[in-house]
């Protein structure tokens, strides 16, 4: 065990919550229907899960793969392969994960910018490519001769021309730098309020705004490429709506569950590492004490560093404490 800081809020398991938790996680050897699963992290490797997923389940599928690079997964080694390697191995994961998907659903895929080019010819061959959103990573590191990579990709995808999207439920909070007037001395296109002027605004396919957890977040864990709530918040709000299904193949820490249960959605995730799988079960334990979302609050996503106090609610404990430990 890691020895922390007294401020480090990084979410771990004891040995001990490992083994209760362990429990609570589940193996796939048979078909199973969307009831089975629903509310479920799968502690397996996605290639043996795939195949007892039911057909035509999910609403909205989030993939956050393993990159092309070698990276260890505390303990679980993915290595870098060539290019055509690659994407073979991507291409057998939208093979294998397409039969659940509904014919309205949309598909979310992780990818860094070189990844990013080798995966979007297989996204092209099964979806409807409809945009590419890169999003700024503030922790990226220095280069001495090459420039510093601090952005990553998510390519928007959909199954079929119909597809839901909610614009409204993503719009960004910004400052208004200069606010102008109607002639009748009204705020145009704006809101004034005593906490500064604010203005809603379309999101585009490039967002600046999101943190990477960091040890002083609460839902940051030591998962190497943990991706922060508010990212997926955005993915999940705008495409998906109360009670749909959320799926995640590759579920790391738990990110995509966790904020799929704040935001009143259905889900399930694959995890092949069991630590990780555990981190994820507690963080949907804390996630009942405390629904908020770093970043999102009043229904609007703020700008980063500009909202100091978001609003909690107070959300009775359901039986997920109970379990874990049962």
């Amino acid at each position: 065990m890691k020895t922390r800081a007294p401020q480090n809020r990084t979410l771990t398991c004891t040995e001990e919550e490992i083994a209760a938790m362990s429990r609570n996680l589940s193996c796939l050897s048979d078909p199973v229907s969307p009831a089975d699963i629903e509310g479920r992290i799968i502690n397996q490797d996605f290639f043996d899960a795939v195949k007892m997923l039911p057909k035509g389940f999910v609403d909205l599928l989030i993939i956050d793969p393993p990159y092309n690079l070698s990276k260890n997964y505390n303990g679980h080694v993915f290595r870098a392969k060539d290019t055509a390697e690659y994407q073979s191995w991507f291409g057998e994961i939208i093979t294998l994960i397409k039969p659940a998907l509904k014919k309205n659903a949309t598909v979310y895929v992780c990818s860094d910018w070189r990844t990013s080019t080798v995966i979007f010819p297989v996204l092209e061959r099964h979806f409807m490519v409809r945009n590419r959103i890169t999003w700024e990573r503030e922790k990226g590191r220095g280069a001495k001769s090459n420039w510093k990579n601090n952005t990553e990709d998510i390519w928007f995808c959909t199954v079929g021309d119909k597809f839901f999207f909610n614009v409204d439920a993503v719009k960004l909070k910004r400052r208004v730098i200069a606010p102008y007037r109607t002639s009748e001395g009204k705020p145009k296109d704006w809101e004034e309020s005593s906490q500064g002027n604010y203005r809603l605004t379309h999101p585009s396919n490039i967002w600046t705004d999101i943190s990477i957890p960091f040890w002083s977040m609460p839902e940051n864990t030591d998962h190497p490429t943990q991706k922060p709530e508010k990212l997926i918040a955005k993915l999940i709000l705008a495409s998906s709506e109360d009670n749909d299904f959320v799926f995640d193949p590759f579920l790391g820490s738990g990110t995509t569950v966790v904020v799929a249960k704040k935001l009143g959605r259905r889900f399930a995730g694959i995890e092949l590492n069991q630590e990780y799988s555990c981190w994820a079960l507690k963080r949907l334990w804390q996630a009942e004490d405390d629904p908020s979302i770093q970043g999102y609050a009043d229904g609007v996503f703020w700008e980063r560093n500009s909202l100091n106090d978001q609003p909690k609610k107070n959300v009775a404990k359901s039986g997920i404490q109970a379990e874990l430990f049962s």
